[in-house]
């Protein structure tokens, strides 16, 4: 199976930019589509964004496609998200996930694998 590791996360001021990364280890991360998830306090998880394997299919949550984005880099077993004019209202853990699924899911009950998450604080 794959372990999952996040990095990235901090303060930043409004407006700002944070490029968040997720590196895989134990097994290849090509085997796998991969996602982004957030959860605010309060809130539940919810979908960003995925990737699929060769990065070929990506899907975003309505709400942030114009600011995010996803790629990957399978020969460094690792996933990134960009993430541009950050909002108070992104502030979140941010979380990575993978899937053995065959399509890109948005729903978190279909990733098989998650990270510990990393902390996103955007300042007003």
């Amino acid at each position: 199976q794959v372990q999952l590791v996040e990095s990235g996360g901090g303060l930043v001021q409004a407006g700002g930019s944070l490029r968040l990364s997720c590196a895989a280890s134990g097994r290849a991360l090509s085997a796998y589509v991969a996602g982004w998830f957030r959860q605010a306090p309060g809130k539940e998880r919810e979908f960003v964004a995925a990737i699929s394997r060769g990065g070929g299919s990506i899907n975003y949550a309505d709400s942030m496609k114009e600011r995010f984005a996803i790629s990957r880099d399978n020969a460094k077993n690792t996933v990134y998200l960009q993430m541009n004019s950050l909002k108070p209202e992104d502030t979140a853990v941010y979380y990575c996930a993978a899937t053995t699924a065959f399509y890109n899911p948005i729903e978190r009950n279909k990733y098989d694998y998650w990270g510990q998450g990393t902390q996103i604080t955007v300042s007003s």
